[in-house]
């Protein structure tokens, strides 16, 4: 390719990849996978940190790991010697002095053509990458092929002035490459807001490049695309699924790099991106720790038929068994809807009673207790039992057990410690008791696009209509010990999403003193609870463990 024609025309591919971290051999042969592909394109640029994965959280520290990213990548930029395509990697380096910096490197004729380091670290949220990087210098441009390109990675390109010192270098095009993670309207808030504002402000057209698939607590929806000059769309990626989209650039008789039109796509709406977060998380947690499926504890309740759907949804019905563990206390209705359920999706269910187990230990601890009455603590034993049973279905037949309590519950600690805390994974932690009915009622009328159970309905609608309830003493309903759910989110949204005080919420939504009060205090003494449970996916600015992170130990009221 002669410099001249190069300068006029050039082949972009956006890669929109998965990762795998750690597993650097698996994330070069994805990367040159799709470099075969593509063979007559200029540049493949993939994600952020793509060889090593992201987040690496406190893995990157481990001095072998940065020796064999620069081995990986040696050997990556070896294979543009071919001739075909140059690459933007995402890595790390470890300079003269041991500092540690998150990088891309543009690979070409068979060597390492620049290194460009991150400027911006973020340290907010679930971000705390100012404790393993440095900050790398304000970057310089790249020249490439007669190109003048911007690379600001990330975080670079969130704020104004990374791109504005591109722009004053002489920068004719930005790409920008992300590990950006999923946050419901964040989607939007990337193109319309975020980077729309730095077309603007720059006059550079962009790409805007991010991952797919589950790290952990965190999952990442991709939606990538191309904005032009003058700010008009001119490609959107698909989300939550790898894609490898091609975009044709051309400079103008007035020296401007413009991009041609390409698919526009659809991205989920509420709640049904909300839901494929679950899916994704969830699939890609289990395959990748490499569980055979799933056993869950199935009560006739919205939280663990919602789970179920989940379950079978991400990994197909046949991985997924729901176990019904009556009580005395457990309902006939119960046990109809939980059996209606496990029928509808379609997966194995079976009933153990715990009644033997209760009565050994109502046996075992008459004399302890004999001058107590009955309270939350023999309830408490029941949902211990229900947890040690599962577990056991779990070590002796390899599924990972799911727990299933949502956010509402894991605020106020409406939920039994070693019970049904017990688990690996809970893809309703950072959902709200609303948003759980408002996903079920969604599920029963959709479709997920990335089901592998796609089947509709998948619960009974008496489990969304009736009051909920842990069926552990007669007759009992959340809303005996809790305001309604509706009342509750409400309060939990402003204390904990906005960290409002007691008057605040008072303020804004009319509700009664006290019950704020005993709500912010519910919320403080749970937080013990909260650091002992499994993770789950991150859905909101303000999830329980990466991005709230309170002392379990203090004084502090706002009431």
């Amino acid at each position: 390719m002669t410099e001249t024609f190069s300068s006029q025309k050039i082949s972009i591919v956006m890669a929109q990849l998965t990762q795998a971290v750690g597993d650097l051999a698996a994330n070069a042969a994805a990367m040159l996978a799709v470099r075969a592909r593509h063979p007559t394109a200029d540049l493949i640029l993939y994600p952020e940190l793509q060889l090593i994965g992201y987040p690496p959280e406190d893995l990157v520290l481990k001095p072998a790991l940065a020796e064999r990213a620069a081995a990986a990548l040696a050997t990556l930029a070896a294979a543009t010697g071919d001739g075909g395509p140059a690459m933007l990697v995402g890595s790390v380096e470890r300079d003269a002095e041991g500092k540690l910096y998150n990088i891309i490197a543009l690979l070409d004729g068979g060597r390492v053509h620049a290194v460009r380091r991150k400027h911006d670290l973020p340290n907010y949220g679930t971000f705390d990458e100012k404790r393993i990087f440095a900050a790398g210098p304000m970057p310089d441009i790249v020249e490439w092929r007669g190109a003048k390109l911007g690379l600001p990675i990330c975080e670079d390109g969130w704020y104004p002035p990374v791109c504005a010192h591109l722009a004053g270098q002489g920068a004719e095009l930005l790409i920008s490459v992300n590990g950006s993670p999923y946050e419901i309207d964040k989607d939007d808030r990337r193109l319309t807001e975020v980077f729309a504002g730095r077309v603007a402000e720059t006059g550079l057209p962009l790409i805007f490049l991010n991952r797919v698939g589950g790290q952990d607590e965190l999952v990442f929806d991709g939606c990538s695309f191309v904005l032009d000059a003058d700010g008009a769309m001119r490609h959107r990626l698909v989300d939550w699924e790898e894609e490898e989209r091609v975009t044709q650039w051309s400079r103008g008789e007035d020296g401007r790099w413009r991009c041609a039109a390409g698919a526009i796509a659809e991205w989920d709406a509420h709640p049904g991106d909300i839901y494929h977060a679950m899916v994704v998380s969830l699939r890609d947690y289990v395959e990748r720790n490499r569980f055979p499926g799933i056993v869950l504890g199935l009560s006739g309740g919205i939280d663990s038929a919602l789970c179920a759907a989940i379950a079978a949804d991400a990994l197909g019905p046949e991985r997924l068994w729901c176990v019904m563990l009556p009580s005395r206390f457990t309902s006939q209705a119960s046990l109809d809807d939980a059996a209606a359920c496990a029928d509808m999706i379609g997966c194995r269910h079976d009933i153990i009673p715990i009644m033997p187990a209760v009565e050994a230990f109502d046996a075992m601890l008459e004399g302890s207790f004999a001058d107590r009455d009955y309270d939350i603590t023999e309830e408490n034993v029941q949902s211990r039992i229900r947890g040690v049973t599962l577990m056991a279905l779990s070590n002796k037949f390899g599924p990972m057990l799911m727990t299933t309590g949502n956010k509402s519950e894991m605020s106020v600690g409406y939920a039994t410690i070693y019970g049904d805390m017990a688990g690996g994974y809970n893809p309703l932690k950072d959902a709200y008791k609303t948003t759980v009915f408002a996903l079920a009622k969604w599920r029963n009328a959709h479709v997920p696009r990335l089901s592998r159970n796609p089947r509709m309905p998948v619960m009974p609608d008496t489990i969304i209509t009736k009051p909920p309830s842990a069926e552990l003493r007669p007759d009992q309903k959340d809303e005996d010990s809790l305001p309604p759910y509706a009342d509750l989110d409400r309060m939990l949204h402003m204390l904990v999403e906005e960290e409002a005080s007691v008057d605040e919420v008072v303020a804004r939504h009319g509700f009664a003193r006290d019950a704020v009060v005993r709500i912010e205090r519910l919320l403080a003494i749970a937080e013990y609870k909260r650091r002992q449970a499994p993770p789950g996916v991150k859905l909101g600015s303000r999830n329980f463990g990466r991005d709230r992170r309170y002392p379990i130990t203090h004084g502090f009221r706002t009431g």
